[in-house]
C-alpha cells in the first residue's frame, strides 16, 4: 500500500534509514530533535542512519554544527546552526521563563544583563559554576530559568555534557556572535511550514501548532504562505507537491526501537494512527514520561527500557524475539562505540 500514511510517515522521519546521512543531514532534514535528554536525543540518530556513531554526534555537537537550544514547544532540541535565527524568533517566548523566574525568587530589571555578564567569556559552565558567578542572586532551577531567559534574546545556548552534566555557554562565545533573529516573520513562517512538512507529511496546521507550540492561527498563516506548494493528501492533511512520497520495504520488513521522547511521537497532534489507545498509558504513563517504544511497520507494538548496554523489550503481545535481534544489537553497538553490525 504505497499510501499507507503510517509508511509515509516512517519515510519522511527518515526511519526506513536512507543511506548516506550524516549528523547535520538527520538535523536539518528533521529540523529538531528532541534533547532533553540527550541520551535518548543520541539514539534518535541511531534509530534513522545505519551508520553515524555517538562520537560522530559528539564532534558535530563539538563542532557548533548543531547546537542544543530552546526550541519548539520551550524545551530543548538539537538544531542547525544555520536554522536557529528564523525558527528561534517563532518558537522563542520569554513570558513563561520571567513567570518561573519570579516563583524562584529571582526579580529585578537588570536580569538579562545579569546573566549575560556571568556567562560572557567563560565558556561553558555547569549551573553549579554559573550559580557561583551569579553570587546568590539565582538558585538551582532559578539559574535554568535565567539562562533560557538569555536564550530568548539569543544570547545563550547549552555547550557540550561536562560528565554528563549539562553546561550552559554565552552564544558568542559558541558560535561567534548572538543569534540575529530574522526580522521577516512570513518569511520566517513560510520555511517553518516547508520544513515541517517535508519531515511529517502528511500532517494539517493542528499538527505543526502542537509540534511547534506556536497558535493554530499561526500554524494556518504558515501552511497559507506555502499554498501554491501543497497538495491534499490522499490519506489526509497535507504535502508538498516536491516532495513525493517515497516507497518502503513491504509492511512489516522494517522494525525499529525509537527512544523516549522521539519525534515520531511528538510531530503530531493525533496519535492514534501508530498507537492503539489501549496502550497509551504504557508508553505516556504521566508525569512527562514518555517511554521508549517498539515499532513495526510504523505501528507501536511494545515499550522497552536499558540498563547500561543491556535492552528488556516489553512487546504488548507476545512477539518472536528474532524479529528484534538486529535492532536490540545495533542499539548495544551504538552505546558501546563497537561497530554496528
Amino acid at each position: 500500500m504505497p499510501n499507507d500514511p503510517r509508511r509515509v510517515r516512517l519515510s519522511a522521519q527518515l526511519l526506513h534509514r536512507p543511506p548516506g546521512l550524516g549528523v547535520d543531514d538527520v538535523v536539518r532534514h528533521l529540523l529538531a530533535v528532541q534533547a532533553q535528554d540527550v541520551p535518548s536525543a543520541l539514539l534518535a540518530f541511531r534509530a534513522r542512519s545505519a551508520t553515524i556513531a555517538v562520537k560522530e554526534i559528539e564532534a558535530a555537537w563539538q563542532a557548533r554544527e548543531i547546537v542544543r537550544a530552546w526550541g519548539p514547544r520551550g524545551t530543548l532540541h538539537f538544531v542547525h546552526r544555520d536554522d536557529l535565527p528564523w525558527l528561534l524568533a517563532l518558537t522563542r517566548n520569554d513570558a513563561g521563563t520571567l513567570r518561573r523566574l519570579a516563583q524562584e525568587g529571582v526579580t529585578g530589571d537588570d536580569l538579562l544583563a545579569l546573566i549575560d555578564g556571568a556567562l560572557a567569556g567563560q565558556g561553558p559552565l555547569t549551573k553549579a559554576q554559573l550559580e557561583a558567578r551569579l553570587a546568590g542572586r539565582a538558585k538551582g532551577q532559578g539559574v535554568v530559568h535565567l539562562v533560557g531567559l538569555a536564550a530568548f534574546h539569543g544570547l545563550a545556548v547549552l555547550g557540550p555534557l561536562d560528565r554528563g552534566r549539562p553546561t550552559y555557554v554565552h552564544t558568542a562565545d559558541w558560535l561567534g556572535a548572538p543569534v540575529t533573529f530574522e526580522p521577516d516573520r512570513d518569511r520566517a513562517l513560510a520555511e517553518l511550514a516547508l520544513r515541517y512538512l517535508r519531515a511529517h507529511a502528511p500532517a494539517t496546521p493542528g499538527d505543526l501548532a502542537a509540534w511547534s507550540g506556536l497558535p493554530l492561527g499561526t500554524a494556518r498563516t504558515a501552511f497559507d504562505l506555502i499554498a501554491t506548494s501543497l497538495e491534499a493528501a490522499p490519506h489526509g492533511g497535507s504535502r508538498l507537491r516536491t516532495a513525493p512520497e517515497s516507497a518502503l520495504p513491504d509492511p512489516g520488513a522494517d522494525v525499529r526501537l525509537a527512544p523516549a521522547f522521539d519525534e515520531y511521537l511528538l510531530g503530531w497532534a493525533d496519535r492514534a494512527l501508530i498507537l492503539d489507545e489501549r496502550h497509551r498509558r504504557a508508553v505516556f504513563p504521566g508525569g512527562g514520561i514518555l517511554r521508549p517504544v517498539m515499532l513495526a511497520d510504523g505501528v507501536i507494538e511494545g515499550t522497552w527500557s536499558r540498563k547500561g548496554e543491556e535492552v528488556a523489550l516489553a512487546p504488548f503481545e507476545p512477539e518472536e524475539p528474532s524479529r528484534w535481534e538486529a535492532e536490540v544489537a545495533d542499539v548495544r553497538a551504538f552505546l558501546s562505540g563497537s561497530p554496528r553490525p
